[in-house]
């Protein structure tokens, strides 16, 4: 169920006309599996009128905006695991990534993979919107080596040590946060939020605001995390501006995640 979850999402980015099919069959799965029930398949049946209406109806004004809040609303209410049905598949639980790291916890997420699907109903321009490409060829390489360069420094504040490791969950790991926390977290943060406060307040606003409130997401484990993520959260909101592509903006976010798994303490320096 995983796997045909993930080659959803997949299809999402790449190959639009298999993904709802493949979506299908994954939530059926998940259903007989007991990882959805029925109260989240309650609440999807709501999102997928609400996705439907708002195909049906572009024409009343004022019905859209109430729509898209709907929407948006449920798929807040995914990332953050707040919604009951879903019964996410633990992978590790407090296990430690090197004798420095703090103990990890990290889950196949069913409902946080779901969000894609549930904005692409409020943004057509979800996966791939117009770019404005940086004018700089250095530009790339900068972004890119900023990936080490902020983990480097959160390193020199004191919130990580250099710690290379490669854990046995490795594959799990990398599975689960491509496809069902950075996809997700992306199409939140950038693709939608960032995407509409740029057409209200113009780009640079919309990626300053966006990423101080994916900063903010990560209030649980600080003021040092809040920092960084928002940092993070500039990067990421920047590959999303200058290729117009989620899934640019989402290798990046991954990249980033991986790179301080392999070779820093993870998540956090154990205290």
């Amino acid at each position: 169920m995983w796997y045909l979850l993930a080659a959803a999402l997949l299809s999402l980015l790449f190959f639009r006309p298999a993904a709802k099919p493949l979506l299908l069959v994954a939530l059926a799965l998940a259903l007989w599996q007991q990882t959805l029930l029925w109260p989240g398949l309650l609440l999807l049946a709501v999102l997928a009128l609400a996705a439907l209406m708002r195909s049906h109806y572009a024409h009343h004004a004022r019905l859209m905006p109430l729509l898209e809040a709907v929407l948006v609303a449920g798929a807040v209410a995914l990332t953050l695991h707040l919604a009951p049905g879903f019964h996410n598949l633990p992978i590790v639980i407090k296990e430690q990534a090197g004798p420095l790291s703090a103990p990890f916890t990290f889950y196949y997420n069913l409902d946080k993979a779901l969000v894609p699907f549930i904005l692409l109903a409020c943004l057509p321009t979800l996966v791939q919107a117009p770019a404005s490409p940086p004018r700089s060829k250095l530009a790339w390489p900068a972004l890119i080596a900023a990936i080490p360069a902020l983990l480097l420094l959160a390193t020199l504040a004191g919130g990580l040590r250099i710690e290379p490791h490669a854990p046995a969950w490795l594959g799990e790991f990398m599975l689960a946060n491509l496809f069902f926390v950075s996809l997700a977290e992306e199409a939140l943060f950038r693709a939608w939020l960032q995407q509409r406060l740029s057409q209200w307040l113009g780009r640079w606003p919309g990626l300053a605001i966006a990423a101080l409130l994916f900063g903010l997401a990560h209030f649980a484990g600080g003021p040092l995390l809040i920092f960084f993520a928002t940092l993070a959260g500039l990067v990421y909101g920047l590959a999303w501006q200058w290729s117009g592509r989620l899934w640019v903006a989402t290798l990046i976010h991954f990249a980033f995640n991986l790179t301080h798994l392999l070779l820093f303490t993870y998540p956090v320096l154990q205290r």
